[in-house]
């Protein structure tokens, strides 16, 4: 009886275990971030179930399969592209987007990570060909009215020396647009995948490691050509103020030369008056007068290695003259004049 007992009470556990196996394999929830598809034997079952709560299904023949309803991210990987101007730049996008049709994206994708790669080949291959399109300038700008800041000193220098330094290129479209274009051109492809793209943007745009250096150079070079321009006009400026200095100093030196010679030739004049009142009393003090003249000139003209040629009736032979014979006797004074002395010619 109690073998019995223990057989009926073994069985009515196990029963009950397995009750509550397949209960527990035929209740599913749906939480409200998700949608679910189940699937029988691999294919799908019915419409998706979007509805959050308690929900059941046939227990090990049939599977749930959840798909999530939130906006996903999709992070591209960095690609090198050329643009219309043969620039090759590297282009890193992101997006986001969500599953509109669960069930065309069961059948088509099963899974995210298939999902995430087939984004990434038609996001790269569109951002690919939007980019071959345009020029980088348009990539890389958004604003077509955007005017660049640039210092007051530096502006009219800029303009003198190239037209283009400090002066921003119009665009047509701008990188917004392009995003635009390249959201479209994807989003149509990616619905027969029951996915929509809501959003697409440039992350970074990094020029290509050969062309960095290139670019580089260029500014570098048109920093230089303002720097040269500064320096020219310093010279300039310089010239200028030096001229300016060398004038003043010539009016100057030329008015003290001016005053210089007013007060010499005064004091020449004055010098000459007491002179001529000095040696102008006798006869004898003016002939004084003429013989230390010439003798100055002697000393002024004849060197040690001195050549003169003179007539026989030059002033200045006649006492070269006399110096090469005797010395001329004095004349004995006059009886009517005993105050005045002459001297007698040879």
């Amino acid at each position: 009886m109690n073998t019995k007992l223990s057989l009926l009470v073994a069985l009515l556990l196990m029963a009950a275990v397995i009750a509550a196996v397949v209960l527990l394999a035929s209740v599913f929830t749906v939480d409200p971030t998700e949608q679910i598809i189940i699937t029988q034997f691999g294919e799908p079952l019915g419409e998706p179930i979007q509805e959050a709560g308690l929900h059941f299904k046939v227990p090990f023949i049939q599977h749930v399969n959840r798909i999530p309803k939130l906006i996903l991210p999709w992070d591209g990987q960095t690609n090198e592209m050329p643009t219309k101007d043969k620039l090759y730049i590297r282009v890193d996008t992101f997006g986001r987007w969500r599953i509109i049709d669960p069930l065309e994206y069961f059948r088509r994708m099963r899974d995210e990570r298939s999902a995430l790669s087939r984004l990434e080949d038609i996001l790269g291959s569109e951002t690919r060909n939007a980019v071959a399109k345009h020029d980088l300038i348009e990539i890389v700008r958004t604003d077509r009215d955007r005017k660049p800041l640039k210092d007051e000193m530096l502006e009219e220098m800029a303009e003198a020396v190239s037209g283009r330094i400090g002066v921003l290129m119009p665009i047509r479209k701008g990188r917004s647009a392009i995003e635009g274009e390249i959201q479209q051109a994807a989003k149509a492809k990616l619905a027969e995948f029951g996915i929509e793209l809501l959003d697409l943007r440039f992350k970074r745009i990094n020029y290509n490691p050969s062309v960095v250096e290139k670019i580089y150079e260029r500014m570098v070079s048109e920093r230089q050509q303002i720097a040269a321009k500064f320096r020219s006009e310093g010279e300039g400026e310089a010239a200028r103020i030096l001229g300016d200095k060398e004038r003043d100093l010539d009016e100057i030196e030329s008015e003290a030369y001016r005053e210089v010679q007013t007060i010499r030739g005064a004091a020449d004049a004055k010098a000459t008056e007491i002179y001529a009142r000095a040696y102008a009393q006798t006869p004898q003090a003016a002939e004084l007068y003429e013989f230390v003249k010439s003798m100055e000139t002697y000393k002024a003209v004849i060197g040690r290695d001195a050549t003169l040629v003179l007539s026989t009736d030059s002033d200045l032979f006649r006492y070269l003259k006399r110096a090469g014979g005797p010395p001329l006797p004095l004349a004995a004074p006059q009886q009517d004049d005993p105050q005045e002395d002459r001297v007698s010619e040879p």
